[in-house]
């Protein structure tokens, strides 16, 4: 294209439009929590393999569902166990005296 001193030009061409950098990081509003922080597990799933396994988070980390997980670093994180409940644990049975009736502590 030639240039002109003509302030309107004749095409409304204005030539290639600039290629936006890639984005990085959360799309989230609010953000989603980074890989390095505590709560990274709050991010939303990118991808989902439930018959695999594991999920993509937005923030890089791989969570498989024993709440394992693959850092975007490379570091793994080992599996939560969660603790059985006091409900959950089984007392043992009360004291019982030689007539069958229990034991007052």
């Amino acid at each position: 294209m030639v240039p002109s001193d003509d302030p309107e030009p004749s095409s409304t061409y204005a030539g290639p439009r600039p290629v936006p950098p890639p984005r990085r990081g959360c799309p989230h509003s609010p953000p989603c929590p980074t890989a390095d922080s505590a709560d990274r597990d709050a991010a939303r799933v990118a991808s989902q393999h439930w018959d695999q396994g594991w999920s993509l988070l937005c923030n890089g980390v791989i969570l498989f569902e024993d709440t394992g997980e693959i850092l975007p670093t490379g570091r793994t994180i080992e599996p939560r166990r969660t603790l059985p409940r006091a409900a959950c644990v089984p007392r043992p049975p009360a004291p019982r005296r030689a007539s069958g009736a229990p034991v007052t502590v």
